[in-house]
């Protein structure tokens, strides 16, 4: 599982799961306390830290920019347990949304200056399947073909001073009819244009770390994308 608070990512894994390539260069194993925040520099590792460092963990990312952390990954015996322990922190919000392609292109959308993805909160009960494929086609004025899922993204953000944790459920798409399409501008968002490869690398600069975790999961998926 790959959370994404305040912008940095973090992993929540087993030891099993952990691949032997990945190098750290701060490593806490068992830690009987949170280290300044000062000391997290590029790749974290924790090792079975107890809820209350989890707790102080939490509570750091959300108020910190962290400028020098790249990533941070728990190791846990129990990484169920700690997965239920860290998501009764905040309030849970469901969404769902698509990469949509048009042949070797895949639409994106701006909202709030920055290039990003179509989706949106689920409606009373819709499942993830039907709100993926109703946000897109409101948010881009587009007809759109489900395909397969590719992934559940999870970020935090602060609404009305309360904690949120957002499970988006994201699918391929492919598109059917794009003969009206234009910006949701009520819902924010500026513009929605057809992006190739070399394009949409280039506008997920100016993205969401989540959304780029998003497209590289989607081009592994779909790799014909790649040939634009």
């Amino acid at each position: 599982m790959r959370i994404f608070i305040n912008d940095k990512p973090l992993d929540i894994l087993s030891s099993e799961e952990l691949s032997p390539e990945k190098t750290f260069e701060c490593i806490y194993d068992n830690p009987t306390d949170l280290p300044s925040y000062v000391e997290f520099h590029d790749d974290v590792l924790l090792v079975n830290p107890s809820k209350e460092i989890i707790h102080k963990l939490l509570y750091l990312l959300r108020t910190r920019k962290l400028k020098n952390l790249d990533s941070i990954t728990i190791l846990s015996k129990d990484k169920e347990k700690l997965k239920r322990y860290i998501k009764s922190r905040f309030s849970i919000v469901k969404a769902a949304g698509g990469v949509v392609t048009k042949g070797e292109k895949v639409l994106f959308i701006k909202r709030l200056g920055k290039w990003d993805l179509p989706k949106g909160k689920f409606d009373k009960g819709e499942t993830p399947e039907e709100c993926a494929v109703r946000e897109v086609e409101e948010e881009c004025m587009v007809k759109v073909k489900l395909g397969e899922p590719i992934v559940k993204t999870w970020h935090t953000y602060t609404h009305n001073r309360k904690s949120i944790l957002k499970k988006t459920y994201w699918y391929a798409m492919e598109i059917v009819d794009d003969s009206n399409m234009k910006p949701q501008t009520e819902e924010g968002i500026e513009d929605v244009k057809w992006l190739n490869h070399q394009e949409a690398k280039f506008a997920l600069v100016n993205s969401y770390p989540s959304m780029r975790y998003l497209y590289k999961k989607f081009i592994k998926m779909v790799p014909k994308v790649q040939t634009s």
